[in-house]
């Protein structure tokens, strides 16, 4: 099966262990829609390591990022802007699809 959303590597852990329970995400991955469950893979290796189902998805701006965010992504406020500005250079309008955990490969 193929899969619906890859992270990075480095966010797997967290994942799997429940401490990240958002994404933030450009308009190419605004489509998600809340109940959808999906298959989740790595990015480097496209090797699947969990289900998540998607609680919501709201447009967000990179400016009104705040503590809850990062706590959410299991960083603190200036890691998250900083890894969202390596990810997404120059974009301000992001997607915040939060999610929980179903099951770990």
């Amino acid at each position: 099966m193929a899969n619906d959303i890859t992270f990075f590597r480095r966010f797997e852990h967290d994942i799997v262990a429940g401490l990240k329970t958002i994404t933030l995400r450009d308009s190419s991955e605004s489509h998600f829609q809340p109940g959808q469950r999906l298959r989740v893979g790595r990015y480097e290796d496209d090797v699947y390591f969990c289900t998540i189902d998607v609680i919501g998805v709201t447009p967000v701006l990179l400016d009104d990022l705040d503590d809850e965010h990062a706590r959410q992504e299991n960083m603190t406020l200036a890691e998250l802007k900083q890894v969202i500005g390596e990810i997404y250079p120059g974009l301000n309008a992001l997607y915040e699809i939060s999610f929980r955990l179903v099951s770990v490969a």
